[in-house]
């Protein structure tokens, strides 16, 4: 009977990986062709950006600090984080756009997962009932949370927003869980260098950023480029590790 059932695991997490590493290629494909309308549209979209940004930085220390608030809110609210993201970096640059939105993110993820543990368990759980995917993780997550969340930060196997609320569910402890999300900086350092890009070619598009000659813009993306593959890279031995341990999991209970 048990050699009946250890292909089902197997499958599953065959298809659980194919999910994953579609949904990544899909975000790094949404990346990159939101910079490509940017240089299509960028003098529309000038007209609007510089003068946000130079709104938001012109409030000194506030400005930074309305835009973690903002950002961990939208968390929050289910609001997809990747288009703040890029948009911290256009504003801030990549080195304090990755500061700015790591700290928001965490921020947004803690309050969603104090809010599923305290006050919405019940509705959490009516969301997450019946998933075989987070059944695994549940599993793996009481033998060795930090790691566990740390994986799942770095492999996008859940969407950000519901994992942080499926999260609270768990018997991960609330230090394990804030430790863990270092695991969202290669993301957070993809997306944000995706936006400063992005902003650059708004800027250029405007007649802002005429001073890039061409090795400039060449030495840009290849450096972008070679974050999408370092992020693949480590997305891919993540998922890897994630897909041992849940199916570890699974034969450990497995009668």
């Amino acid at each position: 009977m048990s050699e009946d059932r250890n292909p089902g695991p197997t499958g599953a997490t065959a298809e659980t990986s194919g999910a994953a590493r579609g949904r990544l290629l899909l975000r790094v494909a949404v990346g990159i062709a939101i910079v490509a309308l940017l240089l299509v549209f960028g003098r529309r979209v000038a007209a609007y950006l510089p003068a946000f940004a130079h709104w938001v930085e012109g409030q000194g220390a506030l400005g930074p600090l309305v835009f973690v608030l903002g950002y961990a809110a939208a968390v929050v609210a289910f609001v997809p984080g990747s288009v703040l993201t890029l948009a911290g970096g256009a504003l801030f640059g990549v080195a304090r756009g990755v500061v700015y939105v790591f700290i928001a993110a965490v921020l947004g993820s803690t309050l969603s997962f104090l809010l599923a543990r305290h006050v919405a368990r019940d509705a959490v759980a009516r969301r997450i009932e019946g998933d075989a995917r987070f059944a695994a993780i549940d599993r793996a997550i009481g033998e060795e949370g930090r790691r566990m969340v740390f994986l799942l930060r770095l492999s996008p196997v859940f969407p950000f927003n519901l994992l942080n609320y499926a999260l609270g569910l768990t018997r991960v402890r609330l230090v394990d869980y804030v430790v863990a999300s270092l695991g969202m900086l290669p993301g957070t350092i993809l997306y944000v260098s995706v936006g400063k890009v992005g902003g650059d070619v708004v800027s250029a598009a405007g007649g802002a950023g005429g001073q890039r000659g061409p090795a400039e813009w060449a030495l840009l993306g290849v450096g972008l480029a070679a974050t999408v593959l370092v992020t693949l890279r480590i997305t891919r031995i993540a998922r890897r590790a994630l897909d041992q341990a849940t199916a570890g999991a699974q034969a450990t209970t497995s009668p």
